[in-house]
């Protein structure tokens, strides 16, 4: 009885089978492709959507899809019916053991050559997004360009692709397996920029006068804000390398710095570095430091107390114009304000930032203005 059963299933197996197209369609081997999307939003993989012409018969057929060598992630493919999607039906998917690859069961209504589109994430395309921002001579804005680096070390070789990342405009491109290409991505002429100097008070030194070398640089960058006033603001911009020049006024240029920017969302802000400036000179010093509200334990020791400090500090501008100086203060732990003379953001729970904004030095001197904080520090144990 078992085995009338076995050969029935076998019979009706190859009654299913005779008439039925069994397209066979490897990876390496493929049917040229109708058109091809790389979609490069997500850094870890890339999403390929490729269309393909498949000839299919009336009833069964199965179609054979292999990757032997190409790092495709087997859980990620898809298939779907362009021209008759209510006439041929995926009915299932199976997995070959120990293979890279899996068969779809595809049910066609008539025999047709029909165009699918198969997508998947591919592993092992990678790229890089690079700026160049060249500065006109006063400093007041860049010319900004942005490069796509690609790199494809899949497996697979591309003839022409449609690529697209998620900002700029997508571009017809092939690249084959182990080739890296640099294609100019995005252009925004005559971005409006900030120049500021950057003083944070855990990085650099409080009282220049104390040290040897008592001419102390302060970190300049241009600040670039990705918004639609700046001529940007579309979309968020990829973190990358950045190399910035400025127009000597001579048909040539300077090269200023290379920076490394993170993703700037919408709206945001980035600053790339582009040196340090002896031109603006910090003097903080600590003024007050003393402990109140001292509560101690059974044997008098102290175990928890509050601090009463206050800091000063002098700002110098000896430029002969007008600078924005970004001042970063730091309290740890738990703190309240009792005054300070300026206004300031909190970028998290123990830093401060302030945005000071200097005038140009007169002829009696360095442009002055001071800063001061008193604050105290809750519940500090000794």
């Amino acid at each position: 009885m078992n085995g009338k059963k076995v050969k029935l299933m076998v019979i009706l197996m190859l009654l299913v089978c005779v008439g039925a197209a069994q397209a066979r369609i490897k990876l390496v081997a493929l049917p040229e492709r109708a058109a091809t999307v790389i979609r490069l939003d997500n850094p870890q993989w890339t999403l390929i959507e490729e269309e393909r012409v498949l000839t299919l018969q009336k009833g069964l057929n199965k179609v054979d899809f292999s990757w032997k060598g190409v790092s495709i992630d087997a859980d990620s493919i898809r298939l779907r019916a362009l021209d008759h999607p209510d006439k041929v039906t995926l009915l299932s998917v199976s997995y070959p053991p120990n293979e890279s690859a899996l068969v779809w069961d595809i049910s066609s209504d008539s025999d047709y050559a029909e165009t699918v589109r198969i997508s998947y994430l591919l592993r092992n395309i990678d790229r890089l997004i690079t700026y160049k921002a060249i500065a006109d001579k006063a400093e007041t804005e860049v010319n900004l360009k942005s490069y796509l680096v690609l790199r494809n070390f899949s497996g697979e070789d591309f003839d022409k692709a449609r690529v697209l990342l998620d900002y700029g405009e997508a571009f017809e491109q092939g690249i084959d397996h182990e080739e890296t290409k640099r294609m100019l991505f995005l252009k925004a002429p005559k971005v409006p920029i900030t120049k500021v100097w950057t003083f944070d008070a855990a990085k650099l030194p409080w009282d220049p006068e104390k040290l040897e070398n008592k001419n102390v640089g302060i970190p300049v960058s241009y600040r670039i804000v990705n918004d639609t006033k700046s001529g940007l603001g579309e979309f968020a911009l990829w973190g990358g390398k950045a190399r910035l020049f400025q127009d000597d006024g001579h048909e040539s240029t300077i090269f200023l710095g290379e920076d490394v920017t993170g993703m700037v969302p919408v709206g945001e802000k980035t600053e790339l570095y582009i040196g340090d400036s002896r031109d603006i000179v910090v003097t903080q010093r600590k003024m007050k430091d003393e402990r109140i509200n001292l509560q101690r334990n059974n044997d008098n020791r102290v175990v928890l107390y509050d601090t009463d400090e206050l800091i000063t500090a002098k700002i110098e501008n000896f430029k002969d114009s007008q600078a924005v100086l970004t001042m970063i203060q730091h309290i740890p732990g738990q703190w309240d304000m009792e005054k300070c003379n300026m206004k300031y953001k909190r970028k998290n729970a123990g830093t401060l930032e302030f945005e000071i904004k200097l005038p140009a030095r007169t002829e009696d001197g360095p442009a002055v203005k001071e800063l001061s904080m008193h604050y105290h520090r809750r519940n500090v144990r000794p």
